[in-house]
């Protein structure tokens, strides 16, 4: 019955809803590694992952976002190793069913390449690194797998709305911050939920495992900020399955980062944000750790795309669902150690 009653739902949506169902459904094949034609190249092995953690505690490590290596055009082993490459390609691991972020449009005729404001960014960086915007090969990455294929070895970076955070600095290396956001509440347009707030008591909240959204939640349920009869053990491997459980009725609210939660709601119009962004957070490119010379040079790559890039894909991919005004989602001037 439940199932007949989402299909009745969906009838009607037009072409943005049809997109809704077909990325939906994309997401289950998001394990499958995604490679341009002749692209075979593997990324420079390393040690296992580990499970990330808990975040740290404020007097462990403040403003993570400033904790980047200054910008540099040199190129080091890491760059050096990628360039030897029997055929030079960045292995970079993204989002396939994103939308606007990393997607494949299926209504785009002749198509099926990815695009979204993270795969502009990947291509530049392999642009101004190797020379062509297609020297990359794009392997999806789940939520909850991002840090381990990097410190595996699988990719050689991420660009995958991938937040800053002290526990991650502690296995990965992130570049300048590239995007600023913020966690939010996404629920159904009739729900009595109007936020991050007292109306989450008795409902059930889907965040992604390993995502900053299950951190802060777990936090705020043990400090009270929320309710603790919040029920937040509905997890699941990539962001985008919690807005599946969200049109199956399995849970009553969804929490994630804005930027995402916005271009959801675009693509399902039953549901909404409900109340501002309750934190503030940056997405980073995240490197293995030690490979300073690709961080140095990725940071040398926003320094030019901030001026010359970052602003037309925002216009292009982000401004129908965040807004025409892209201050708020434009990183700060960056910091560097």
């Amino acid at each position: 019955m439940r199932v007949r009653r989402l299909r009745a739902g969906l009838k009607g949506w037009g072409g943005v809803g049809a997109m809704a169902v077909v990325l939906v459904l994309t997401a289950v094949f998001v394990l499958l590694p995604l490679a341009r034609a002749g692209g075979t190249d593997q990324a420079t092995g390393g040690v296992g992952g580990l499970a990330e953690g808990v975040r740290a505690s404020a007097h462990a490590c403040q403003d993570p976002e400033k904790r980047s290596l200054s910008p540099s055009g040199a190129d080091g082993d890491t760059v050096k190793a990628i360039k030897s490459r029997a055929h030079p390609r960045l292995v970079i691991g993204v989002d396939q069913n994103s939308y606007r972020w990393g997607y494949r449009d299926p209504n785009r005729s002749g198509s099926s390449e990815l695009e979204g404001f993270d795969i502009d960014l990947a291509r530049r960086i392999a642009r101004e690194i190797l020379g062509d915007p297609d020297a990359v090969v794009f392997r999806a990455i789940p939520t909850n797998q991002r840090t381990e294929a990097i410190r595996s070895g699988r990719v050689d970076m991420v660009v995958r709305t991938m937040t800053i955070t002290c526990d991650r600095l502690r296995q990965v290396a992130f570049s300048a911050p590239y995007f600023r956001t913020g966690q939010q509440v996404l629920a159904p347009r009739k729900s009595d939920i109007t936020g991050y707030d007292d109306t989450l008591a008795h409902k059930r909240v889907c965040s992604a495992t390993g995502s900053t959204a299950l951190t802060q939640l777990t936090a705020d349920r043990g400090s009270g900020r929320i309710p603790p009869s919040t029920d937040i053990s509905v997890t699941v491997p990539n962001q985008l399955d919690c807005l599946v459980r969200l049109q199956l009725g399995q849970v009553d609210a969804v929490v994630t980062d804005g930027a995402l939660a916005a271009s959801q709601a675009a693509q399902d119009p039953t549901v909404e944000l409900k109340g501002r962004p309750f934190t503030t957070e940056y997405y980073g490119v995240a490197m293995k750790k030690g490979a300073d010379d690709l961080v140095r040079r990725v940071n040398r790559v926003l320094e030019d795309y901030r001026g010359d890039g970052w602003r037309a894909s925002y216009d292009t991919w982000l401004s129908a669902t965040l807004g025409e005004d892209p201050e708020p989602s434009r990183p700060p001037s960056p910091t560097y150690r």
